[in-house]
């Protein structure tokens, strides 16, 4: 069952509208690891029939996690509100490495969602702490993604840095055994400054040899920062607990442009568009693009609409699926 088709209709236009230019960002909407960990859930209520439990919202957004309910998807918090014989999934977000472990102590059947580029950086954290560093992480505070890296070490063996007056204010206790790491989903322009600040402050800092920010989240903003410009209005679909998409939003307004977050096509308000020749539309990485045609046929009805699609890269990538669900 495709419950999210990824080809976006045409418009046709109706000559007696007002017309607005419409820039569609592409690459924009679901990634690799959105698509893996939805296919994940899925393919576990197929196999296991449901219903299927799903620590945490497997990715931030309503609509899919509707989608997935319908199915017989149960979501919970805790893995304490999962009861004993069911199968449970670990979000993409990744957990720390408690919550497996309290798992096999129950003797759950589990399916760990986690994007594979979030357990790259699970991994390093790892890899530093036994190397005897105090790990630095630029993130956001309260994140399951940031959560889940820092599960992954022993406590006070990471500190947590948002800002550039974070980075100004650490006294670390050894300053010549530290590394850094972030998270996935940041601003690419901000996590730059961030870290250039860290190794102005401690030039013996270790850090991982490429980008820790995944491919797609570099892309969306390259994406939405090519549109920006020529608009007045850009228009980022996804949730406001999604951190790639609040990103979205930022880096629209850097580029000269207003711009609003919404989940779905019916939080637009038509006095926004008053004095708009030309609106940018994108979607976050947990957002399916049936949310993308949702707003586009919600703009027809009001606009004659030109479109063009404006792709700054290419996306191909594609992760395996865990053992067990290739045939399910």
């Amino acid at each position: 069952m495709q419950l999210f088709p990824k080809d976006l209709n045409m418009i046709h236009s109706d000559k007696q509208k007002r017309q607005i230019d419409l820039l569609v960002a592409t690459p924009r909407g679901f990634c690799a690891g959105v698509d893996r960990a939805i296919k994940i859930v899925e393919l576990a209520i197929k196999k296991y029939g449901p219903p299927v439990y799903v620590r945490h919202e497997i990715v931030h957004n309503r609509y899919v996690v509707d989608e997935l309910k319908k199915l017989g998807a149960i979501f919970v918090e805790e893995l304490d509100e999962v009861p004993d014989g069911v199968p449970v999934v670990f979000s993409a977000h990744g957990v720390p490495k408690a919550v497996p472990h309290k798992a096999e102590e129950r003797g759950l059947e589990y399916l760990d969602a986690t994007c594979p580029l979030v357990s790259k950086v699970h991994r390093q954290a790892e890899r530093q702490s036994d190397a005897g560093r105090h790990i630095i992480f630029v993130g956001h505070a309260n994140h399951p993604e940031v959560i889940g890296t820092f599960g992954q070490v022993a406590d006070g063996q990471m500190t947590l840095v948002e800002t550039l007056a974070d980075v100004a204010a650490l006294q670390p206790a050894d300053p010549e055994a530290l590394a850094f790491l972030t998270q996935t989903t940041l601003s690419v322009d901000d996590t730059h400054a961030i870290v250039e600040a860290l190794q102005a402050r401690f030039p013996n800092i270790v850090g991982p040899k490429g980008e820790d920010i995944c491919y797609a989240t570099s892309n969306r903003q390259d994406a939405v920062k090519k549109i920006a410009t020529e608009c007045q209005l850009v228009l980022v679909i996804g949730a406001p607990n999604s951190s790639n998409s609040l990103r979205l939003v930022e880096v629209a307004e850097r580029s000269g442009a207003a711009a609003k977050l919404i989940q779905r096509a019916d939080e637009i308000d038509l006095d926004w568009f008053d004095g708009v020749n030309t609106v940018g539309l994108t979607a976050g990485a947990s957002a399916p693009e049936i949310l993308v045609r949702e707003v586009t046929s919600l703009l027809e009805e009001h606009f004659e609409i030109r479109m063009e699609k404006v792709k700054t890269a290419e996306e191909n990538m594609v992760f395996k699926l865990p053992r067990g669900l290739e045939a399910a």
